[in-house]
């Protein structure tokens, strides 16, 4: 068995940075699943199975995001436990997850293939496009099960230090996809239908693939059948620890959703260019993601051996190289949108719509270089319950206010709605400075102490 990843010694930058980057390229590859749907659909297809792509991809990124943040508490428990010494607890959690997240997935599977028509409904698509949406969420509802395979098992591998095994799984499943696009939506004339089973299809393939590799290579600590008795009380310290971050991710997909049907509003052309940018933001924000999903683990570890200034030193690192990449995508993102968003539309209305909406990012990726570090580094910490609060705060209290109030300006445009994204990102951080602050001098004050 390999030896698990230790990020407790040794130069922080490179380590983080070996780390993050297969992670990053598990993210652009995995992006590129939703990307290749609206890709081929805008280019064989009309604009309205571009919105319902758009629509119903929007409501399965919820359900994503939301199994994501659970799965976080897996990833942060089996880090600490590595990081404390204590490898025979990290399997006994591995194995009570797989019962927590493999029933989670199976009533969400059901739940999603029955009310896909009233979830359509619930997101305000368009007329023309209210059809072609509803098959495209039936489709992708019966593959959650695989999409909550693949993220507990990611969560495992990094975990462990390990980032480059769902690199290669995810890349294989992109081909499929691609490939499953291409003879659905191109050959078969399937749409928008076509594009959501091509990307079951190659989830399926991508969790097969996972397993596969776990089971030729096995985990660097024990495991066995004995490991997979489901234990209540890492069940619940799963989901204490998960379930603060699903529920902020849920909140703020939610005020993305109400952003949506508030432009769904404004009519086909309008909920098509969000669509393409918001395709387009799944890889513009890709940098600071994978930065906080790799800090969460590297923080986990420290904290767990009981160096947070190392923890902190890692923070740092993260933020200085999201924002130095931040800049060079910001300025493609403000001034060159209409061109992006021609690789996924040859509708130039639609085209334009986009680069409208994508002003609004160009601002917010280099603000989220701060804000997603933070959040990778209180995740590790353990402090899910605060992560959770201040995206409450962004989500309701600032984002979909603001979005509101810029809808009823007239004429509407998508550029002032789209500011409510930035808006929300600069009040988080202040909540999150404030708090590392208060952390710092509550960590001094116990220092002084002890002495």
């Amino acid at each position: 068995m390999k030896k698990p990843a230790s990020f407790t010694e040794g130069p922080i930058l490179s380590t983080l940075l070996r780390f993050a980057l297969p992670i990053l390229g598990a993210m652009i590859l995995q992006a590129m699943y939703g990307a290749a749907d609206l890709l081929v659909v805008g280019q064989f297809a009309d604009p309205a199975a571009v919105s319902a792509v758009s629509t119903g991809s929007q409501l399965m990124h919820t359900l994503t995001t939301v199994l994501i943040g659970l799965a976080m508490g897996v990833t942060v428990l089996v880090g600490r436990s590595i990081g404390e010494g204590r490898e025979e607890k990290a399997g006994e959690i591995i194995g009570s997850s797989l019962w927590l997240f493999g029933g989670l997935g199976a009533i969400l599977t059901l739940l999603v293939a029955l009310l896909a028509a009233p979830l359509s409904r619930l997101m305000n698509a368009p007329g023309e496009a209210f059809g072609q949406t509803v098959q495209y969420v039936a489709v992708c509802g019966g593959g959650i099960l695989f999409i909550t395979a693949y993220n507990v098992l990611g969560s495992v591998f990094r975990g462990v230090g390990d980032s480059k095994t769902p690199l290669l799984a995810v890349a294989i499943a992109c081909v499929v996809n691609i490939l499953g696009d291409l003879l659905f939506v191109a050959v078969f004339g399937m749409a928008a239908a076509g594009a959501a089973l091509a990307t079951v299809l190659a989830q399926g393939i991508s969790v097969g693939l996972c397993l596969l590799i776990l089971r030729k290579r096995g985990l660097p600590f024990p495991f066995s059948r004995r490991s997979l008795k489901p234990c209540r009380q890492h069940i619940l310290q799963t989901v204490r620890v998960g379930a603060p971050i699903a529920l902020q991710d849920l909140l703020v997909s939610l005020s993305f959703l109400v952003l949506l049907v508030i432009i769904n509003s404004l009519g086909v052309t309008a909920s098509a260019g969000m669509g393409v940018a918001e395709k387009l933001c799944a890889f513009i924000m890709l940098v600071p993601s994978a930065f906080s999903g790799a800090l969460s683990a590297f923080v986990a570890q420290n904290m767990g051996a009981k160096q947070p200034k190392r923890a902190r030193r890692a923070l740092l690192c993260g933020i200085l190289v999201s924002l130095s990449i931040g800049v060079v995508i910001s300025y493609f993102s403000f001034f060159h949108g209409e061109m992006l968003a021609s690789i996924f539309s040859r509708d130039p209305d639609v085209n334009l719509a986009a680069a409208d909406y994508l002003k609004g990012y160009a601002i917010d990726v280099l603000l989220t270089s701060f804000l997603f570090c933070f959040i990778g580094y209180f995740n590790g910490c353990g402090n899910t319950t605060f992560v959770m609060l201040q995206g409450l705060i962004g989500a309701f209290g600032v984002r979909i206010p603001v979005s509101w109030l810029m809808s009823r300006t007239q004429p509407p445009s998508l550029f002032r709605i789209s500011l409510a994204t930035p808006a929300s990102t600069f009040v988080q951080i202040l909540l999150f400075a404030a708090f590392l602050w208060w952390t710092l001098r509550r960590e001094r004050g116990e220092e002084v102490r002890q002495e």
